[in-house]
């Protein structure tokens, strides 16, 4: 269950994260997970402004738009953070960790990643996601955000010329399920899709299952 938003941040918004990254301490992602020796990133010192304001400025990209609401029915998010790979650098496969240890805790459900450099502007760095014996390598053009399972195996492949600029959240579903969330999903887009041209009488039971369904899954 994938979905890429193309223009999830505007141009303007773009500009800005990489504004802030030119100028913002960088330091070892290790940092944030320590035992993993494969992860070979940079992220932004929390405590640095700029670090706020990148994660803000992404934060409301995604809170805006209606098809991150659709798919994701958020109850948390983690706080978006810029992640920066330059020639050399890679995320080995892993899993997302199942909780973030935030008060509360921080169950994550669906991870996203928003492209900032523009793709021709780096060789490799593809986003690879395992689906059984295959891969899906996603890159997306700046300011696209693509989500997915986070119980996925997936890695960042090397970067092999110029520099991946990134932000990353993790999303704690109101719907925990995978297959649950997709039937509510497509449910929507088929309503969405097709508001004029079903009858007033099947929208409205259309709906009716819909909004059950929800009721029924949410905080599942």
């Amino acid at each position: 269950m994938f979905h890429v938003i193309p223009n999830l941040l505007d141009t303007r918004e773009i500009a800005r994260l990489r504004e802030l990254a030119a100028r913002m301490p960088f330091e070892d992602g290790r940092h944030s997970n320590p035992g993993f020796s494969k992860k070979k990133n940079l992220q932004p010192k929390h405590s640095d402004p700029g670090y706020k304001e990148a994660s803000l400025i992404v934060q409301q990209g995604l809170s805006r738009n209606e098809y991150f609401r659709d798919f994701t029915y958020p109850k948390t998010m983690a706080p978006p953070m810029l992640s920066k790979y330059e020639a050399g650098m890679e995320y080995g496969e892993h899993v997302d960790n199942a909780i973030i240890p935030y008060s509360p805790p921080l169950r994550i459900d669906v991870s996203c990643t928003v492209f900032v450099s523009e793709p021709e502007s780096y060789e490799g760095g593809e986003l690879v996601v395992r689906m059984a014996d295959k891969e899906l390598k996603i890159k997306e053009k700046a300011g696209a955000a693509v989500l997915y399972p986070s119980n996925m195996f997936h890695h960042v492949a090397p970067v092999t010329k110029g520099t991946r600029l990134v932000a990353i959240t993790f999303i704690e579903s109101m719907v925990r399920d995978t297959q649950k969330r997709e039937i509510l999903v497509e449910l929507t887009e088929f309503l969405h899709a097709n508001a004029a041209k079903v009858g007033e009488d099947e929208h409205v039971r259309l709906e009716y299952i819909r909004q059950n369904l929800t009721r029924m899954w949410y905080a599942d």
